[in-house]
């Protein structure tokens, strides 16, 4: 059994705020993942419900896998580019932004492999 992957690429958030969030469901059950992942008021708990979902179809359509049997074996969120915008303050002063977003990669194994 190999292992099922899904990949959310540019998500518009720092990777250190989806971090805070990854680090509840590294390890768990997906369907426990799943529910954790819905009452978690973060505005980044979304787009990784989403992509453990989306995995979790990936595993169920492609490999015939139950849900039930799947735990996320591995979840992580990267760097991805920053978009650096400028705003111009006072006495001709120069304010940077800086507009991080991330990649989140989540695997998923089967129990018992």
């Amino acid at each position: 059994m190999s292992d099922i992957h899904a990949k959310l690429s540019h998500l518009s958030l720092s990777a250190q705020k989806v971090r805070a969030v990854i680090d509840m469901v590294r390890g768990k059950n997906a369907n426990e993942a799943m529910d954790i992942l819905r009452f978690v008021n973060k505005r980044a708990a979304l787009p990784v419900r989403k992509l453990v979902a989306s995995a979790i179809a990936n595993a169920e359509e492609n490999f015939g896998v139950s849900r039930d049997d799947l735990y996320i074996a591995k979840i992580t969120a990267d760097e991805a580019p920053t978009r650096k915008w400028r705003r111009f303050g006072a006495r001709g002063r120069f304010k940077p932004i800086l507009r991080r977003s991330s990649h989140v990669t989540v695997v998923l194994r089967e129990r018992g492999s």
